[in-house]
């Protein structure tokens, strides 16, 4: 039997009730529920870095006569990216706002099928305004993806695993990148697939994939946090008291009795106002710290990635076709990170983690300039140093998806998640290449060594906004760390928690 718990909704008065909801979540421990949310919500990270990474490889292809579409490669990286890019910010923004008043599991079902739409509208492109409609499309579906995931995540898995569940999870991106990398390979190969149907069929195999996660997140239940503050305590206390029998029949013992209760005033949505005055007002410190780190891991990325085949072809004399290989080297010294630093957020704690990943990978990517401008690297060796900046710089970008996730109140979760993403998605996809574009590609030395400071000093200066304003959220309850709008007015930055919100 699972421990005995306060009804969900046990009403203190009209509107108002008193649950354990989040204490029961938090002391479970980990179990095939737990990877199947992992799974289920997870895989869209790797389908993005699938997209992105494969519409790089094809750009070339596209561009040839015979590929059944007339555009060329500079359209394809210049004027498709900068629209899946304007998608994935307007897609976020736009869904977060609807997963905040409908709830995770509906939103992260909509925009899984949005994403699956418009990748397989894709591959029937037939002229470039087509093709440009859907990649925007794409990223629509991209975008608010990562509002509903990621907050649907941090409510779902246990307070003591939530640090590095988010990072491997964020982190697997890369391995999204090194598939779509291989992947080109052999799908555009003319001697395997004709020039007009390889690039098509990439796609596909995106939608299909897609549809495996679409029968998986099936199964993945709405956020009980979410549905007891919505009115749906009935539904929370049915749903937690499932997963309970089920986590005991698994382990074959008991489950430790939940500490802490939190009592909440019931409330339907909350308006962009709110949210706002919430964010910027109440926690103006932890806005500032979400800002600097989208923005230094954004910026860092594109001085490294943004010109990354021409600095091996130009500097290097790589030959284009060879660059793929070493971008799989430095993919998965990405992916690495988040895998083996990631349980460090939740031991040593989130303020020295992500302090530390951002300074140590910008200090290192200085190390990396002075080399490049004294000429001492090649094309093995630089990548090498790419792969140990982006080894610590991955984990800490991934932290910044933790931090927006976990340090405002649950009612403006997705939204605070969407906002700070489409601020660093467009620093990055927008302000980044307009930045590097020209430094990178010059074929001058001291320009990428520029490129390679100017992203350096930005991580840095996060870092060092991260020692001071980085919050201890590691092992926290969600509602500890930032208590409801719902329970009373919201703890400022420095204060203790709203004195209604009886938390573990």
């Amino acid at each position: 039997m699972s421990a005995p718990a306060s009804p969900a909704s046990t009403p203190a008065s009209t509107g108002t009730v008193t649950t354990n909801v989040p204490a029961r979540l938090d002391r479970l421990p980990w179990s095939r529920w737990h990877w199947m949310i992992v799974i289920g919500l997870g895989t869209v990270w790797i389908l993005d870095g699938l997209e992105v990474t494969t519409v790089g490889n094809i750009a070339g292809r596209l561009s040839e006569r015979g590929s059944g579409l007339a555009v060329s490669a500079a359209q394809v990286t210049g004027i498709a990216a900068a629209l899946y890019v304007a998608g994935a910010c307007a897609g976020a923004l736009f869904f977060g706002w609807l997963t905040d008043r409908h709830g995770r599991k509906k939103l992260f079902m909509i925009t899984l099928v949005v994403y699956l739409s418009a990748t397989a509208l894709t591959a029937l492109s037939f002229d470039a305004w087509w093709f440009f409609t859907f990649r925007f499309l794409t990223g629509f579906g991209i975008g608010g993806e990562y509002a509903a995931i990621n907050s649907a995540i941090d409510e779902l898995i246990p307070a003591r695993f939530r640090g590095r569940v988010d990072l491997v999870i964020n982190g697997s991106y890369w391995l999204g990148a090194i598939g779509g990398a291989l992947l080109s390979i052999v799908m555009l190969d003319t001697d395997v697939f004709p020039k007009d149907l390889g690039w098509r069929l990439t796609f596909g195999l995106g939608v299909v994939l897609g549809l495996v996660v679409l029968l998986v997140r099936r199964h993945v239940p709405e956020s009980p946090r979410w549905q007891f503050i919505h009115g749906r305590g009935d539904d929370a206390e049915e749903l937690v008291g499932s997963v309970e029998r089920e986590i005991e029949e698994e382990k074959g013992a008991p489950l430790p009795q939940p500490e802490g209760e939190i009592t909440i005033r019931q409330r339907r949505s909350v308006g962009f106002g709110v949210i706002a005055k919430t964010v910027f007002g109440h926690y103006p410190k932890r806005a500032v710290l979400g800002l600097a780190l989208f923005i230094g891991q954004a910026f860092l990325y594109n001085a490294i990635t943004f010109g990354f085949g021409s600095i091996l072809t130009t500097f290097f004399d790589v030959p284009t076709g060879g660059t793929g290989y070493y971008f799989a080297v430095i993919a998965a010294g990405n992916f690495l990170g988040p895998l083996l630093l990631g349980k460090l957020f939740d031991t040593v704690g989130r303020r020295v983690m992500i302090s530390s990943t951002y300074l140590l990978s910008g200090l290192l990517l200085f190390g990396t300039a002075w080399l490049f401008d004294r000429g001492s690297l090649n094309a093995v060796t630089m990548t090498a140093c790419w792969c140990v900046v982006l080894f610590f710089a991955s984990a800490g970008a991934s932290s910044a998806y933790l931090t927006v996730s976990e340090v405002f109140p649950m009612e403006t979760r997705a939204m605070a998640i969407a906002f700070f993403y489409a601020i660093g998605t467009a620093a990055g996809g927008i302000s980044g290449p307009l930045v590097f574009a020209d430094l990178t590609q010059s074929g001058v030395v001291g320009d990428t060594v520029l490129a390679f400071r100017i992203g350096a000093g930005l991580m840095c200066a996060a870092g060092l906004v991260a020692v001071f304003l980085a919050v201890n959220a590691e092992r926290r309850s969600l509602e500890d760390i930032a208590a409801p709008l719902s329970t009373a007015p919201a703890e400022t930055d420095g204060s203790s928690p709203a004195p209604s919100a009886r938390t573990a």
